[in-house]
């Protein structure tokens, strides 16, 4: 059986090998810098007496396929829909003279991906904002933590034009789908393969 199951995963990996669009992983423009461990990201950016992150972990980022849908449209000879990572993110706000960083927490709704052609509508929203201490690796469920669902849109669009102006806008958000996608498919691969060694290993 682990024979045949080796052999199975070899053949996969060729596969997905095949279809990997990005050998190296794709830049993200406007001078973020990218730091990836494991199977989290982090794209940094410095601007005028700011520090911007963005993070997000590729697990668990690639929503459920509606299967219903894909059987009807698929052309025969694709085998398999292609898969997009949207994984939630964190912005954070770290300004050089403030001991507080603003911390947004941001998500790709899962209805809005592929509605292009609509209004200039956003491909992500802010789900909640809070204050964190500045530097402080756990963040403190005691501080408030405002979530947009009640939030006076006035309100909301300036958060998400505050965004913007770092640099956090539908065109970042677009090419952090395109990262994600390519980093969750290297580390797919990376698995398989770990697979295939570990069902060898005798």
């Amino acid at each position: 059986g682990d024979k045949a199951f080796a052999q199975f995963l070899t053949d996969e990996i060729k596969e997905e090998k095949k279809i990997q669009k990005h050998k190296s992983l794709p830049k993200v423009s406007g001078g973020w810098e990218l730091e990836v461990h494991g199977t989290e990201a982090k794209l940094v950016r410095k601007i005028a007496g700011e520090k911007i992150t963005v993070t997000f972990n590729i697990n668990n980022s690639i929503p459920p396929s509606a299967e219903e849908d894909t059987q009807e449209q698929q052309k025969p000879e694709e085998q398999e829909p292609e898969l997009t990572s949207t994984p939630n993110f964190v912005v954070e706000v770290i300004k050089d003279d403030t001991k507080q960083t603003l911390v947004l927490d941001c998500h790709y709704p899962e209805d809005e991906i592929g509605h292009e052609g609509e209004e200039e509508s956003d491909i992500f929203t802010i789900r909640e904002v809070s204050f964190q201490p500045t530097g402080e690796a756990d963040w403190k469920d005691t501080n408030y933590t405002l979530n947009t669902d009640s939030l006076d849109w006035a309100l909301y669009d300036h958060l998400m034009d505050f965004l913007a102006d770092r640099g956090v806008d539908n065109t970042f958000a677009d090419e952090l789908i395109e990262l994600s996608t390519a980093l969750e498919h290297q580390e797919y691969i990376k698995f398989l393969e770990d697979l295939k060694s570990f069902v060898k290993c005798q």
